[in-house]
């Protein structure tokens, strides 16, 4: 059975069989989510796979992923998925969408077993073959001969990637930035870099995401300089919202409230994840002690502070339950504070205003970057990438990860440091590499999917589709009972369910009786047709509720006949 045609969509171009390509289909033209592609001879390797947050375009979707529909119609051309760090934008994709691939993946030692933890949701931690790479470690697969580069990010071990082929070498560089002194991990590998650029790149594919900052990012070193300064000065119940795998930050926070006589708890399952990820592969010092927050829900006030998830306003995660009194062992009250250690995602400013509301209510005090310098960037300001684009030197500069602003500056700065082009790509772009200049040549399909269940779902999908409608101009159920020639054999029955009934003035029976008469206006051949009595229902039902409220809602309608 061939599967229904997707929106919008369009044809491969022509030649993806020969030359080098280069194809994203998550994280291009949005922060987050990031999928990319690279074919060199009809052999392919997925360069990460991870997910973004849902927001009320469709209620009730937490986890967003991109559609690997493209690559997994070619699978058997699919040698790897390759992954460049931790974060779940860049692997949290892997346990819903593995099934669909089904290749080896490969990971740095921290990497691996943050992966290794996650497959378990869905069952298929022992199906997925997990290959290790070292720091610095060298692979090939097929035609890519691959170099792990390493370079400083907000997580152990991010990685830029050269990959060297039979036309030529890219680097991509994953999230990155410069940060001389890490706290935790390696710096930045720049021997490596520069030998790159001497060899010679045809193309980077770059991190846009702080494009807009002059200066560099700065260091992780100073923010647990502030925040044990800021948090001496707190004299109730503190808690930190940071992200949860920044552990270097999650660090310096358990270090600043250690020199302030304060014991340390984690608020969030995704912390004790990543705690356990860090001690396991060496990352967490041994006598840093965290504590179940039930235990520490017995401690002064004054002596506990709570890391907790959910810097960004998630409904489900640890600092929105707290606020909205829905922890079980966690509260706070007028005299606490609550410290954001973290920035805001775009797209996330209303869920983050609706959280700091509520906590100003409870009388909380609310500490975020603007007031004191406890959040650094984990991506590169413009002198960072000026640095990077003087050592790598690349033919063409290719942004990715960031919204449309981003990858437009982005390919000014590029300009500005003497490449010789840049190209401005989306989701689906295909960009032939080589032979010739780099060029988009042409795009595929790359949609959106949400995780219902057990199952992945693309957001074309009908059920997705109704919900939406559901949720914006509610829904009416109709059931009919009539004769085989199409007369009533009793009265209407109608359910209006999340908007108001148009004819509720009229009594109850109104609205069944006015779709009621529209079957009986019909023509006696159309009512014995149950298609032809759906329509002239859902064109009642339509044209009642257009005039009243200007809604279209979901109508569904149940005929029995006797």
């Amino acid at each position: 059975m061939s599967r229904p045609r997707r929106p919008n969509e369009s044809s491969p171009p022509k030649g993806l069989d020969q030359g080098l390509w280069f194809v994203p289909l998550g994280g291009s033209g949005e922060i987050g989510m990031n999928l990319n592609l690279y074919g060199c001879d009809d052999q392919w390797i997925m360069v990460d796979l991870g997910v973004t947050f849902g927001d009320e375009s469709i209620p009730g979707v937490d986890v967003v992923m991109p559609d690997p529909d493209f690559i997994a119609e070619r699978k058997d051309k699919l040698l790897a998925i390759v992954l460049t760090h931790a974060h779940e934008d860049h692997l949290g994709a892997v346990a819903y969408l593995w099934h669909r691939l089904e290749c080896p993946v490969y990971a740095t030692p921290f990497t691996a077993e943050f992966l290794r933890r996650k497959l378990p949701e869905t069952g298929i931690d022992k199906l997925v073959e997990l290959i290790e790479v070292p720091l610095g470690g060298k692979l090939n697969i097929g035609p890519f001969d691959l170099e792990y580069i390493t370079l400083t990010h907000s997580i152990p071990e991010p990685n830029a990637l050269a990959i060297r082929t039979s036309h030529g070498t890219v680097m991509h560089t994953g999230d990155w930035k410069f940060d001389p002194d890490p706290l935790i991990g390696e710096v930045t590998d720049f021997t490596a870099l520069e030998a790159l650029g001497d060899e010679g790149v045809l193309a980077m594919v770059g991190d846009s995401t702080n494009v807009f900052s002059e200066g560099e990012a700065g260091s992780e070193a100073d923010v647990r300089e502030a925040l044990t300064e800021v948090i001496g000065k707190c004299t109730g119940r503190v808690a930190v919202g940071c992200f949860a795998s920044n552990l270097a930050r999650v660090e310096s926070i358990a270090r600043a409230a250690e020199a302030n006589g304060r014991h340390v708890s984690l608020a969030g399952a995704s912390l004790w994840r990543v705690t356990a990820t860090a001690r396991q592969t060496g990352y967490l010092a041994d006598d840093i002690i965290f504590y179940e927050a039930e235990d520490a829900a017995h401690l002064p006030g004054d002596k506990v502070l709570y890391i907790c998830t959910g810097s960004q306003g998630e409904p489900r995660a640890a600092l929105n339950r707290i606020a909205f009194g829905s922890h079980r062992d966690v509260g706070l009250e007028e005299g606490d504070t609550v410290i954001f250690s973290s920035r805001i995602i775009p797209g996330n400013e209303k869920a983050i205003l609706k959280l700091q509301n509520q906590l100003a209510r409870m009388g909380v005090e609310i500490i975020t970057a603007r007031d004191a310098p406890i959040h650094v960037s984990g991506h590169p300001g413009r002198d960072e990438m000026r640095k990077m684009y003087q050592m790598i030197r690349p033919h063409t500069a290719i942004p990715v990860h960031g919204e449309h602003l981003h990858m437009r500056a982005h390919a000014a700065l590029a300009k500005e440091c003497q490449v010789p082009q840049a190209l401005l790509v989306e989701n689906g772009s295909t960009v032939r590499l080589a032979p010739g200049d780099p060029v988009v040549a042409g795009e595929v399909w790359a949609g959106r999917m949400s995780w219902e269940g057990d199952r992945a779902v693309p957001f074309w999908d009908p059920m997705l589709r109704d919900r939406k409608k559901i949720f914006f101009n509610g829904s009416v159920v109709v059931s009919l009972v009539l004769e085989d020639d199409g007369r009533l054999a009793a009265d209407a029955e109608v359910s209006v369910l999340g908007i108001p009934d148009p004819l509720a003035d009229g009594g109850p029976t109104a609205l069944a009786e006015e779709i009621e008469s529209a079957v009986e206006r019909m023509r006696g051949k159309s009512r014995r047709d149950d298609d032809a009595v759906e329509e002239a229902v859902r064109r009642c039902v339509r044209r009642l509720f257009s005039m009243e409220q200007s809604r279209k809602p979901l109508t569904r309608l149940h005929i029995a006949r006797v």
